[in-house]
């Protein structure tokens, strides 16, 4: 692990967490499996159906203990079928050696330190005016805005992605799972 993802690693560890809802759903259900609050962000995904391309890519970029870690975290999962809306070959040329860090950027983009409900970002767009930007570990922005009772993302590229699955609670964090990929 280079030491600039262990630095990452110990900053998010020390980032205070957001106390979670406990309105929200146990054990919700993602990709045929369920979401045990208590596992962390990879034990969960690692089980998910519709997330294998998202696992073979953290594992190819090296990420697997940094999500693993204290977090907290909150990710934006894409799901294989958002994976298969890239380009054709653009998932393969990315898993490759030679382009981890390229991965790791795209990767990192769908990560913000903290714990944010969707609830919160929704709370965070109406005090924005209509919009929320968060600062994600990979350093750019991702914009947050609703659509009706939607969370929806926009990237620095303009390519935008909703939040199909909100609020699934681990133990270091929180997924939402969204139906695209967020490119820096």
């Amino acid at each position: 692990m280079s030491k600039s993802i262990r630095r990452l690693a110990l900053a998010l560890g020390l980032a205070a967490a957001a106390v979670a809802s406990p309105a929200l759903a146990k054990n919700p259900m993602v990709g045929g499996a369920p979401m045990y609050a208590n596992k962390t962000i990879v034990e969960n995904a690692v089980n998910s159906k519709d997330h294998t391309t998202l696992v073979a890519a953290v594992k190819a970029a090296g990420l697997v203990d940094t999500l693993s870690g204290p977090g907290p975290f909150t990710v934006f999962a894409p799901t294989n079928a958002a994976f298969a809306k890239l380009p054709p070959g653009t998932v393969e040329t990315l898993v490759q050696p030679q382009n981890k860090a390229q991965l790791t950027g795209i990767l990192t983009y769908h990560v913000v330190p903290g714990v944010y409900t969707a609830k919160e970002l929704m709370a965070a767009v109406r005090q924005g005016g209509g919009q929320a930007e968060l600062k994600t570990v990979q350093g750019e922005p991702l914009t947050v805005t609703t659509k009706g009772k939607a969370v929806m993302l926009t990237d620095t590229k303009g390519n935008m992605a909703k939040v199909t699955i909100p609020n699934v609670m681990q133990s270091n964090g929180v997924i939402h799972v969204i139906n695209g990929v967020m490119m820096p």
